[in-house]
C-alpha cells in the first residue's frame, strides 16, 4: 500500500470515527470529522499532509500525490 491510499484510509477512519463518537458520546467530536475534511481540503491544494509525512517516515512507498 502506498503512502496516497494509506491517507485516504486514514481520513476514512477518521471520519467515521468522528462521527460515531459525535452521535453516541458527545457532539464536540463532529470537530474531528470537521478537521479531517479541512485538512484534506488544503492537502488537495498545497499538497502537504501531516498523515502522509508521518507514513513516509514510517516507510510507506511514495504515491502519485504524496512525494
Amino acid at each position: 500500500m502506498n503512502v496516497d491510499r494509506m491517507v485516504f484510509a486514514f481520513a476514512g477512519i477518521m471520519v467515521l470515527v468522528g462521527l460515531l463518537l459525535g452521535l453516541w458520546v458527545h457532539p464536540y467530536w463532529f470537530f474531528l470529522t470537521g478537521f479531517a475534511g479541512l485538512n484534506m481540503f488544503q492537502a488537495a491544494f498545497t499538497g502537504f499532509c501531516p498523515a502522509a509525512k508521518l507514513f513516509k517516515t514510517l516507510g510507506a512507498k511514495a504515491g502519485a500525490a504524496f512525494r
